[in-house]
């Protein structure tokens, strides 16, 4: 990692730590993120995302008993900047957090009112990245939008139109509901798999033990008689001439 580099994610930690959240943070982060050779880069990447992740759970502490509107600058920032950085997993949990947050508040600050075609997009982005079970919830909320709703945004009061968006959220749900009962199945029959090579090697271990145990008696007892017919003939030797004087 080059010297620049360093100082520029010294610089970013600053600013993190000074709570600046603004563009020219982020543009700093941006910065950082140029590393010539893919080493260095997966490496900057690393650190940035363990140091993202432990500041945001702090910020987030932090800013609780803020308003809703500066909370959700806050984590605008934080989406932003765990874009920038690759930690999809953050990206997309803060994401989400935000939307639900500002449909809690919706009824009382209209302004918040989280559309059917925020819901969606969220969905396919879930979707995209593999998480299913966040997929399908998000995919449920945005049907139940537009089945509130007469609108559709952008505006129109096409029936046609209406029903077809529905089909396209329903077969989006379908595919992550699909998706996400495969990745269960996967992941139970891995689980198997795995508790039943442990289970076989538990068994032949005491199996291949008592071979083990058994081969060495038997060569143990082996010598025993060996040594036993070698004393009766010595003794038989030591005899014989006594009989023959």
């Amino acid at each position: 990692m080059s010297d620049k580099i360093a100082d520029q994610i010294s610089l970013f930690r600053a600013q993190i730590t000074n709570r600046k959240f603004d563009d020219e943070t982020l543009r700093i982060l941006d910065s950082v993120l140029v590393a010539k050779d893919v080493r260095s880069l997966l490496q900057v990447r690393s650190q940035l995302k363990e140091f993202l992740r432990c500041e945001s759970l702090r910020i987030i502490r932090e800013i609780v008993e803020k308003a809703v509107d500066h909370k959700l600058l806050i984590i605008d920032f934080l989406v932003r900047a765990f874009a920038l950085s690759g930690d999809v997993e953050s990206c997309l949990a803060l994401r989400y957090e935000a939307l639900v947050m500002r449909e809690m508040k919706s009824s009382s600050n209209p302004w918040l009112h989280v559309s059917y075609g925020e819901w969606f997009t969220f969905a396919e982005h879930c979707l995209d990245n593999r998480f299913y079970s966040i997929a399908i919830k998000a995919s449920e909320k945005a049907l139940t939008c537009i089945q509130m709703k007469t609108e559709i945004q952008p505006p129109t009061n096409d029936h046609i139109e209406k029903e077809q968006v529905i089909e396209k959220i329903k077969r989006l749900n379908s595919v992550a509901v699909i998706s996400d009962a495969s990745q269960s199945v996967q992941a139970q029959a891995a689980a198997y798999l795995k508790k039943k090579i442990l289970g076989h090697k538990r068994k032949i271990s005491p199996i291949c033990k008592e071979k083990t145990l058994s081969a060495s008696s038997l060569f143990r007892s082996g010598i025993r008689k060996r040594n036993r017919r070698k004393l009766q003939e010595h003794c038989s030797l030591l005899k014989s001439p006594a009989t023959q004087c």
